[in-house]
């Protein structure tokens, strides 16, 4: 009885290491599966009332270095314009524009920044910046150090006074960013999606949908600006609220809306707003469409 006993009591024993062992495999995946759905949104932690306090992880979000000055410029033709003038900032010679990178999945066309209608350029992860594209700057709200193509922003400083007037301040983060910067933005971000087990290939797209790959931001050419939030939550305040009623008014649209992430290939960007001139931001807002269905239209 005494064996039988001991058989009976380690076979117990035996069982619940078992179920203990079930047990933590199945705790340590549901972690590892909280921690990729996590990665995929990377979310900042930290933010005010319509000021985010440090850098998201959005297609334009990752740029640490917000205050950039660059270059010289290719002279296009000028939309009308009643906005006050903005100083521009000294040109100095562009830096290398190298594009001997390749990524896994792209093979993006030479964008045509020869347009006379400038403002319409296409600019996205199917369309690079030519490697001697080349942009003034101009600084986009008196004092605030952060810089649009020199044509652009006049439309911004007017919109930043007259948000000002209706108690809102459209703190402009991150205008235009040097390709060496959205480069390493880019890198970065497939270096982190590697650390999570992902291939090369994988990590790559997975980046793309959040940071674009060099010479395919809007970043690069100076025409869009991130705007008091790097935070989806940006959604829900009074700044966002303002911008969506009146930013057409003065040349700018919403580019990555949330309803055409499959045509943008670009995560939802409450922050992101671009310059397409007063007429074409009407009509995109009327429409209901984004940049690239509307192109298409016309």
């Amino acid at each position: 009885m005494d064996y039988i006993e001991y058989s009976i009591k380690k076979r117990k024993k035996e069982r619940k290491i078992k179920l203990a062992a079930a047990v933590a495999m199945i705790a340590v995946a549901i972690l590892i599966a909280f921690s990729v759905f996590r990665s995929g949104g990377d979310v900042n932690e930290k933010t005010t009332k319509g000021v985010s306090t440090e850098t998201g992880t959005s297609e334009e979000a990752a740029d640490t270095t917000l205050f950039e000055d660059v270059t010289t410029t290719k002279n296009r033709t000028e939309p009308p314009s009643s906005a006050s003038t903005a100083a521009t900032t000294t040109s100095s010679p562009r830096e290398e524009n190298t594009y001997e990178y390749a990524y896994a999945g792209f093979a993006p066309a030479v964008a045509n920044t020869d347009i006379s209608e400038w403002w319409l350029i296409l600019v996205n992860r199917d369309n690079i910046l030519p490697k001697d594209y080349s942009v003034t700057l101009a600084e986009a709200a008196p004092g605030t150090g952060v810089n649009l193509d020199s044509r652009v922003a006049p439309h911004y400083a007017k919109m930043y006074k007259a948000a000002g007037e209706d108690g809102v301040t459209l703190t402009p983060l991150s205008g235009h960013r040097r390709i060496s910067t959205q480069k390493n933005n880019f890198e970065n971000k497939i270096s982190y999606y590697q650390n999570k087990g992902y291939s090369k290939a994988e990590a790559t797209q997975l980046a793309a949908m959040i940071i674009l790959p060099p010479g395919t931001s809007e970043h690069n050419a100076g025409l869009a600006m991130d705007i008091c939030s790097l935070d989806e939550r940006f959604e829900k305040s009074d700044e966002f609220a303002w911008l969506c009623e009146n930013a057409a008014e003065y040349g700018f649209i919403l580019r990555y809306p949330k309803d055409k992430t499959d045509i943008t290939k670009i995560t939802y960007e409450p922050w992101h707003w671009r310059y397409v001139g007063v007429k074409d931001a009407k009509k995109i807002k009327a429409l209901g469409v984004c940049l690239e269905e509307y192109l298409e239209m016309y």
